[in-house]
């Protein structure tokens, strides 16, 4: 490979990190950064390698979301779930070690180095309802909304806790992020509606 050849990649691999934030390993290729010029740019520090396939620019001055988006790229089929979700939506103070992510019954299990991840499988209704998509750091990364998330942390209190869960549940209603009708819709046709109407009568009634 020619000087002048390389050189083409490396300013291309800048343009493209810079445009996007943060590129797997199969589409910097797919864009013609071969792997060997994306390794010497990770050996020279002009590129970091964030995750396992995953790029991005040492400068970028990323906000505090930023793993989000970096599970977004190294889970293409996951949204982000859970109390990773509460964050995002200002509902909880939890800072949780991990991202939580949901999966669908098939997919593979991420196998990701950094940032942590805690994978949930969800069933296929679950997975397709309740999705937003925000632009964090460039990425477009799936989200639960708020009503869809609190039905979620009822579902899995075992796992994260029911303190959380009713965190979530009275911060939404509080802070007008969680309507009480979209939360019972989503509990219904989630069938987790006899478990969570006692918790939602008393913080409506609370709050009201």
């Amino acid at each position: 490979m020619s000087a002048h050849r390389a050189e083409s990649q490396k300013e291309a691999a800048v343009r493209l990190l810079g445009e996007q934030g943060i590129m797997r390993l199969s589409e910097l290729k797919a864009a013609g950064v071969h792997f060997q010029t994306l390794a010497r740019m990770t050996e020279d520090g002009s590129v970091l390698r964030v995750g396992r396939g995953l790029y991005q620019l040492p400068e970028a001055d990323y906000s505090l979301t930023h793993s989000l988006a970096e599970v977004a790229k190294a889970v293409p089929k996951g949204v982000i779930c859970l109390i990773s979700a509460l964050q995002f939506h200002e509902l909880t103070l939890q800072a949780p070690p991990h991202v939580w992510v949901a999966i669908g019954r098939k997919d593979r299990m991420p196998r990701i180095s950094y940032p942590p991840v805690r994978a949930i499988r969800f069933g296929e209704k679950a997975m397709s309802v309740g999705v937003e998509r925000h632009v964090i750091d460039k990425v477009e990364t799936p989200i639960f909304d708020p009503a869809k998330t609190i039905v979620d942390c009822f579902r899995y209190r075992k796992e994260i806790g029911i303190d959380i869960a009713l965190e979530g549940l009275r911060n939404g209603i509080r802070r007008r992020k969680a309507h009480p009708d979209r939360i019972a819709a989503y509990a219904r046709d989630l069938h987790i509606w006899s478990v969570l109407k006692p918790y939602l009568d008393a913080t409506v009634a609370d709050e009201g």
